[in-house]
């Protein structure tokens, strides 16, 4: 049974600045580790909000479009090859290129055109795209049949080394201070993939989409086990062992950060992705650092090849304010310095328009999408 509303859907406050709301999503973004068979309960203990009040309060926000999904995410990076796509188009092509991304091809995840305050290596490519293929594919061939669809001059694809920071905690980050860093540098995580039996896919197929509003309560994993043909604890059972051979991330409350709400609120403003060229050799040590600052949601150690001024470290901040934004950076920039890395270069790709969703991993599809482009000559924006 869900939990009884203690005020009608239309007068809960669903900004994410409200003060309950804040408490609630400052675990819920990115602090739920792994998996939990009642996530809903650790946000309410963590939190210090009742328990009724977190699920009501999490789905007035998604029906406001506060959040924008509800979801446990996977490390996909431990279950499909990836890759950090650039891409050089024509600019009257950049936003239709945009659109057919976003709405058309299920293994883009997040879809960002970006800018530079100034020329610097790499500014020619203005769009930018997070992609998966299942295993055994080829991230190359893919992108090549995605350039001819959408016209495309040229494109480079980053795979990722190592991964030192993954998670998006926006309310808990407005109050961080440049500099602002942990006792101990970040530990780098491989991109290793794991090995999966098939009643693992099948849970992990049912366990990974957005939760509905009827799914966000006690026991949000019923409908999912009874779809997947198996008890809820066998359910619970084989998510365990997903989460230990390292495959699942967090349980999340995505909120909307590019678009304002309703009421004209934004939960952030700027979105950087920086670039760091580090020496060789120093790479791992370099990421650590850099990934120790909290404020940033995303760290990876990325070949940027000669196109990109051959920079190896990036990672992403969000931020209201501009400058802000740019102190967290010198700080961490004058960090690296002292403890002896030194930064040979360094740029910054400001975000502008971004979609993000999350992208798909099966191999039935991924066949399937294949299947349907094969003979579709481009571009078809």
């Amino acid at each position: 049974m869900p939990p009884t509303l203690t005020m009608s859907p239309e007068t809960l406050p669903t900004e994410h600045t409200e003060e309950t709301n804040a408490r609630i999503l400052a675990v819920s973004e990115d602090r739920v580790k792994g998996f939990m068979r009642q996530p809903f309960q650790y946000i309410a203990e963590q939190s210090g909000v009742p328990f009724d009040t977190v699920v009501e309060r999490i789905r007035a926000m998604l029906q406001a479009g506060v959040i924008r999904r509800v979801r446990q995410t996977l490390l996909a990076n431990k279950l499909a090859e990836g890759a950090l796509v650039a891409w050089k188009l024509p600019v009257d092509k950049l936003e239709p290129a945009f659109e057919f991304l976003f709405k058309q091809d299920p293994f883009s995840g997040h879809v960002v055109l970006r800018s530079t305050d100034r020329e610097v290596s790499g500014s020619d490519f203005r769009l930018w795209t997070t992609l998966k293929v299942p295993q055994g594919h080829s991230i190359e061939q893919h992108c090549d049949v995605l350039k001819r669809l959408i016209g495309a001059e040229d494109y480079y694809t980053m795979q990722a080394h190592g991964i030192f920071a993954l998670g998006v905690g926006h309310v808990r980050r407005k109050t961080m201070e440049p500099g602002e860093k942990a006792d101990e540098p970040a530990v780098m995580m491989t991109t290793n993939l794991a090995e999966l039996d098939d009643e693992e896919w099948n849970v992990l197929l049912h366990l990974k989409g957005d939760l509905s509003l009827d799914e966000i309560g006690p026991e949000p994993w019923v409908g999912r086990a009874k779809a997947a043909g198996v008890s809820l604890e066998k359910f619970c059972e084989v998510a365990k062992r997903l989460d230990a051979k390292g495959v699942i991330g967090r349980f999340s409350t995505f909120l909307e950060h590019v678009k304002p709400s309703a009421a004209g609120v934004r939960v952030t403003r700027f979105n950087a992705l920086f670039h760091w060229k580090v020496p060789k050799g120093m790479e791992e040590r370099g990421g650590a650092e850099v990934g120790r600052h909290p404020i940033m949601t995303h760290c990876y150690w990325r070949e940027g090849g000669a196109r990109f001024a051959n920079v190896n470290i990036m990672g992403v901040i969000h931020g209201t304010d501009k400058e802000t934004v740019l102190a967290h950076k010198a700080a961490i920039d004058r960090h690296l310095e002292s403890v002896g890395i030194p930064v040979e270069y360094t740029n910054v790709f400001w975000g502008g328009r971004s979609e993000i969703k999350p992208s798909e991993i099966s191999p039935i599809v991924f066949n399937e999408w294949h299947s349907n482009w094969a003979d579709v000559p481009g571009p078809v924006i």
